[in-house]
């Protein structure tokens, strides 16, 4: 259920910065030069955003995942330790 959360909040995320960059442009037009250096500036800081969510939730995962292991490792050592007595 948070990954569906997580995409629908990236969808969501990614249509109002589209729409609110198109509104920008066409309510404060600017020469040609200023206009590609602000939707690079734009481009630059969601991308940034993005990757850092991403590693976020990365993180979340990987922390997850080495519960599980070392939790598993913990078993499996007792298990092992059972049989042999």
């Amino acid at each position: 259920m948070e990954s569906k959360t997580l995409a629908g909040f990236g969808i969501g995320f990614l249509a109002g910065a589209i729409v609110g960059g198109v509104i920008a442009l066409l309510y404060a037009p600017k020469s040609g030069k200023k206009t590609r250096q602000l939707i690079k500036d734009k481009v630059t800081e969601f991308v940034d955003e993005v990757v850092d969510t991403v590693k976020e939730e990365t993180s979340g995962v990987m922390d997850t995942v080495k519960e599980a292991a070392s939790e598993s490792s913990r078993k499996g050592k007792a298990a092992v330790k059972a049989l042999k007595s």
